[in-house]
C-alpha cells in the first residue's frame, strides 16, 4: 500500500518541521519509513514510497508534522510515535466565531495568566496543549487526553476557571484511579 498525502502548514513553521541541517525532517523520516517534502509555501508532501509492513506509520509522520504545524517543537511532537499517543486539534474559528477579538479573549482564557490555566490541565492530565492561531492542539494519551479536551471544551464554553480546576480536580482522581487499577492488574 503507497501512501501520499500533502498537508499545508504555516509558512513560518516550516523552519521548526525542517529543523538545523534538516535533522527534524530526516528524524521523522527514518522513524516512520516515509519520504517528507516541504517547498517555501508551506506544502508538505508525505508519502511512503514502497509498501510498509506498519501502514499506521505514516499516519505518524502526518501527525507528528501537523503537531509542530500548530506550535508544538519537534520532542513533543515526536511523542506521538507512542501507539496510544494521539493529537486533537480543536477549531476555535468553528467554536467562537472568526472575530479576533474573541478568539483572542478564549485563547486567553485557555493559556491564563502566565500560563497557568494551561500548565495545570497539562499537569493534571499527562497532556502537551499548545495554543497557536486559531486552534488549540493537545497531544495525550487517554483517559488524560480525554479529560484535557473536556477541560478546554469548557473553558471554550465559558466556564469560570474555578467550575475547570474544580473537573480537573475530580478528573485528577479518575486518572490516578484508573492508573492504581492498571498497576493492580499487571502486578497478577
Amino acid at each position: 500500500m503507497l501512501y501520499h498525502e500533502t498537508i499545508r502548514v504555516p509558512e513560518e513553521r516550516i523552519g521548526v518541521i525542517v529543523g538545523r541541517n534538516g535533522r527534524v525532517r530526516k528524524r521523522v523520516e527514518k522513524l516512520t519509513n516515509t519520504k517528507i517534502e516541504i517547498n517555501r509555501e508551506g506544502v508538505v508532501t508525505i508519502s511512503s514510497p514502497q509498501e510498509t509492513e506498519d501502514p499506521v506509520l505514516a499516519w505518524k509522520a502526518r501527525d507528528i508534522i501537523r503537531a509542530m504545524a500548530r506550535g508544538f517543537s519537534p520532542k513533543n511532537a515526536m511523542s506521538l510515535m507512542d501507539d496510544d499517543a494521539r493529537l486533537i486539534i480543536i477549531s476555535l474559528r468553528e467554536s467562537v466565531g472568526s472575530s479576533a477579538n474573541q478568539l483572542k479573549r478564549v485563547a486567553g482564557r485557555i493559556i491564563g495568566e502566565n500560563g497557568r490555566t494551561r500548565r495545570v490541565i497539562e499537569e493534571t492530565t499527562e497532556t502537551k496543549i499548545s495554543v497557536y492561531g486559531r486552534t488549540v492542539s493537545i497531544i495525550g494519551v487517554d483517559p488524560g487526553l480525554e479529560f484535557a479536551h473536556r477541560a478546554v471544551q469548557m473553558l471554550i464554553g465559558g466556564a469560570p476557571h474555578s467550575a475547570v480546576y474544580a473537573r480537573l480536580e475530580k478528573m485528577r482522581r479518575d486518572l490516578h484511579r484508573y492508573h492504581s487499577e492498571l498497576w493492580e492488574e499487571s502486578a497478577l
